[in-house]
């Protein structure tokens, strides 16, 4: 079984819970201050918002409570019980299930483009960005920075929390381009728990150059989520865009 098939449950929330809506409400702000301005002469909000792999739905959350029309899709069946008054879909983001030139803009946080091991998979998932995404309409897609990650992997560490002891094993496949961790999780009592991420490394060129390949325009690449301008020691690979309107 794929390993994004795997890996999004229970554990998956536990191990990311610091991952919060205090975070989530700073990721917003950021994708208003730069998003907004630009639809003012439209004189309105966008009248329809995804979250792309949205999982729990913090940020679905955080759209909805500012007034916007936002709806998230995600795999995990698990992820998506969390808050399940949230108005969010099941759905492939290879196959997403909307019509065409559906939504205004379309949010990507926290690392969710890269998962499937052939190239065609993953930028299949960009067409169908182009796809449901209105002419004019914008995107962002959260990516982390790939020479950043690799001059800092760290290939072995161990936690304890809430009782449970996580041992983590990082490394890169030169020839496959991807960026692995392996999670091994002990808790008392139970038999050890195993699991697997694996997301292909893309520099900002490839991100830059596939997004173009797919119809779509870069218009800025930002390095956190307080603003500044991507560079080769910033932390995260942070992309916008818009959907050409012709």
């Amino acid at each position: 079984m794929a390993w994004y098939k795997e890996w999004f449950g229970e554990d998956y929330l536990e191990l990311y819970a610091h991952r919060d809506h205090r975070e989530a409400t700073a990721h917003i702000d950021f994708v208003e201050d730069r998003l907004l301005p630009q639809d003012v002469e439209h004189s309105r909000k966008p009248l329809a918002v995804l979250d792309l792999a949205c999982g729990a739905g913090r940020h679905t959350e955080e759209l909805r409570h500012r007034g916007y029309r936002a709806l998230g899709v995600d795999l995990s069946l698990t992820l998506l019980a969390v808050g399940a008054d949230l108005p969010r879909v099941g759905g492939d983001m290879r196959y997403l299930p909307f019509a065409d030139g559906t939504f205004d803009w379309i949010l990507n946080f926290f690392t969710a483009f890269g998962y499937f091991e052939e190239e065609r998979e993953n930028f299949r998932v960009l067409e169908e960005v182009v796809r449901i995404l209105r002419p004019g309409g914008r995107f962002m897609i959260d990516f982390f920075n790939t020479e950043k990650v690799l001059k800092s992997l760290k290939p072995k560490e161990t936690a304890v929390r809430d009782g449970r002891t996580v041992e983590i094993e990082r490394w890169f496949d030169v020839t496959a381009r991807r960026i692995n961790k392996r999670i091994r999780i002990h808790t008392e009592g139970q038999p050890a728990r195993t699991f697997l991420e694996s997301v292909r490394a893309y520099t900002s060129e490839e991100m830059t150059c596939g997004l173009h390949w797919a119809g779509l325009e870069v218009d800025g690449l930002y390095g956190s989520f307080s603003g500044e301008v991507f560079t080769a020691d910033s932390d995260r690979l942070i992309i916008l865009g818009h959907r050409p309107k012709h």
